[in-house]
């Protein structure tokens, strides 16, 4: 059957009902998640189902599951809203003195705060119309991107998944963890140990929503167990919780240029092998050609460079 035939049979009406349930596996949820009624999503699955010759969800006990068709629609069906989405907002050219746009990025405060942030004050000068939206990086914004709802995500290259090959990525720069104490923190001298790592008191960065963070995971490769007293949601709090503690903590570098508490604090040297973040900055292919999608990755590559 040709393309043009199928597309008179098919309501392209039905594609937000098709991607709603196939996400929420679930009429009333589906139906709210799009803003129409429950009677309204039923019929909308029901006129899917004959679409495509196949109930694509069914029930098991209490829940309803993909069918084979479902889940093999599920990643095509979201390529399509973006593209649908991002046409009806790409424009031929982009004047930033002039021209207005919502950008999301999936970020840590630690990026919003060495890179954002400095992004932040550019636009304010250079482009007053573009609008920034900043969410939380977690185990979902691989799949964010790859169902393009979010613009951008910078994020270190070792989190994301091999699983992405057509989508578009570019490195932005490298960071170090180093550990960090007060500087009037006598349980420890200059240089941090195996042995010291499991002694002292440590603050951890661990979100329930995200992985461990990638310090713990490669201390836990290693096999040490640090002897966690805190645990904190936000990376850009651990160097503010240690000074008037022996607490030990590990920052980002340049996370250290950001807090006035840089001269509480005491930078200690350490023989175990520990690699350096990699960040980049990774979007969705149908975005790539976008001229204001292009200007401000191309800004936040500049800035990168220069952090």
């Amino acid at each position: 059957m040709e393309a043009s035939t199928v597309l008179r049979r098919a309501d392209l009406n039905l594609i937000p009902a098709l991607a709603a349930l196939l996400d929420q596996r679930h009429v009333t949820r589906a139906a709210e998640s799009i803003g129409i009624g429950q009677p309204a999503m039923s019929s909308a699955l029901a006129r899917l189902r004959r679409l495509f010759d196949d109930p694509l969800l069914v029930r098991h006990g209490r829940v309803l599951e993909l069918t084979p068709m479902g889940q093999a629609l599920l990643e095509p069906v979201h390529d399509i809203l973006a593209g649908l989405e991002h046409l009806l907002t790409i424009t031929p050219a982009f004047d930033p003195d002039n021209d207005t746009r919502s950008f999301t990025i999936a970020a840590s405060d630690y990026v919003t705060l060495v890179l954002l942030r400095p992004l932040l004050e550019e636009l304010y000068r250079k482009a007053p119309g573009i609008r920034v939206n900043v969410v939380p990086v977690n185990l979902a914004t691989p799949v964010a991107i790859e169902r393009a709802q979010i613009d951008l995500a910078v994020v270190p290259r070792q989190t994301m998944t091999s699983r992405m090959p057509h989508i578009q990525h570019r490195e932005l720069f490298t960071e170090e963890y180093v550990p960090v104490v007060w500087k009037e923190n006598r349980e420890i001298g200059d240089v941090l140990d195996r042995e010291a790592i499991e002694r002292l008191s440590y603050v951890r960065y661990h979100d329930d929503n995200s992985a461990p963070a990638l310090i713990d995971a490669q201390l836990a490769a290693l096999g040490i167990e640090p002897r966690v007293a805190l645990t904190t949601l936000s990376f850009a709090l651990v160097p503010l919780l240690l000074p008037g503690t022996q607490f030990l903590g590990f920052v980002q570098r340049r996370l250290l240029r950001q807090t006035h508490l840089r001269r509480d604090l005491r930078i200690l040297t350490t023989p175990i092998p520990i690699d350096p973040i990699v960040e980049h900055m990774y979007w969705h292919p149908v975005m790539h050609s976008d001229p204001a999608h292009h200007w401000l990755r191309e800004r936040i590559a500049a800035l990168a460079s220069n952090i």
